[in-house]
């Protein structure tokens, strides 16, 4: 049976996930700070505790998880909105930490157990916001669009050792992060104007999209970026006055 390993997986995008992979005949293990938020429905997973800025957390999960895993979700993240005058060095770095530098020291480590097997997945958690940057959100951007650009390179580097490396830029979707904005309908009304497909995504979709990228359905797909999005980021020219 296949095994998933999903970063941030007791809530939200990593949840969903997790769910899809159990729909599906996989074996689930999940890492996160704690399990104080792990829904009823996932209870049956094996939970790790761990930090993807702390590599021993990380490598104690993979050692005793009992299998190497097919598939790795990097889901684990933060956001957190200011204008940059005003966001800290420490605060800055954090982000990037989290966002970028812990999802490629836990696709190494991760890697480096799955080359010897001559097999294995990694579907990076990237987002629209790294490919159309947002005011306020300094350092988050910067990160997703660092690990489009890992994720690109995991490919090239890990393909020819039978690897394959994709992400998901999920786009403005109702749940996870950004449950809290979505709670304004006046808001939530706004950004469904402005999305082709008219409405918001959900933690599905983005599940979907990160299964099939694990599935042999995509046996031929190696370091590519898959936008989630409605088709917003395609929509700019709409919003020009004519």
């Amino acid at each position: 049976m296949a095994l998933a390993f999903i970063t941030g997986g007791t809530v939200g995008l990593g949840a969903e996930t997790a769910r899809q992979a159990l729909a599906r005949g996989w074996e689930v293990a999940v890492l996160d700070l704690s399990d104080d938020r792990l829904p009823e429905d996932l209870k049956g997973v094996q939970f790790f505790k761990g930090d993807v800025t702390r590599e021993d957390t990380v490598t104690a999960a993979l050692d005793a998880m009992g299998a190497v895993p097919d598939l790795l979700v990097n889901n684990a993240g933060i956001v957190t909105f200011m204008p940059l005058l005003e966001c800290s060095k420490a605060e800055f770095e954090r982000v990037i930490a989290i966002n970028l530098t812990g999802a490629v020291s836990v696709s190494r480590l991760a890697a480096e157990r799955m080359i010897p097997r001559g097999s294995g997945s990694i579907v990076n958690i990237t987002s629209t916001g790294g490919i159309c940057t947002s005011p306020g959100t300094h350092a988050y951007a910067a990160a997703k669009r660092g690990l489009a650009a890992m994720t690109e390179l995991m490919a090239q580097e890990w393909g020819p050792l039978g690897l394959r490396i994709n992400a998901v830029a999920p786009g403005m979707i109702d749940g996870g992060m950004s449950t809290g904005i979505y709670a304004n309908e006046e808001a939530a009304e706004r950004r469904r104007a402005a999305v082709p497909s008219r409405r918001l995504g959900t933690e599905s979709d983005i599940a979907e999209a990160v299964m099939w990228l694990a599935s042999d359905a995509a046996s031929y797909v190696n370091g590519h970026e898959l936008v989630v999005d409605g088709g917003v980021t395609k929509n700019m020219m709409s919003m020009i006055p004519r």
